[in-house]
């Protein structure tokens, strides 16, 4: 495949900046590491913390929509009718939600 003029001498053009010293490049990234990337993971940490803080632990009402928990056929662990990552107080069952165990 042949190429055109244009594209060839685009890639002399990159070829030749890639050549080029990269001074410096470590210490920016380290720096902006340090500056945005941590402080930002700090700020998302702290903001799931007051969001699990200020929401209410109650179940949810069990509205049995018809298109929502469908069992064509069982589940090939436990009883058939859990999911494989359950949790007894947020998934309901085709029948409403288990018993609270708190």
């Amino acid at each position: 495949m042949f190429a055109s003029p244009a594209a060839l001498a685009a890639r002399r053009v990159l070829a030749a900046a890639s050549a080029s010293s990269h001074e410096g490049g470590a210490k920016t990234w380290k720096i902006l590491t340090f500056v945005l990337a941590l402080p930002g993971v700090g700020v998302c940490i702290a903001n799931a913390y007051l969001k699990m803080q200020a929401h209410s632990h109650d179940q949810p009402q069990f509205v049995p929509y018809p298109h929502l928990r469908i069992r064509t056929k069982k589940f090939p662990w436990g009883d058939g009718n859990h999911s494989l990552f359950h949790n007894h107080h947020t998934n309901a069952l085709p029948g409403g939600f288990e018993d609270s165990h708190h």
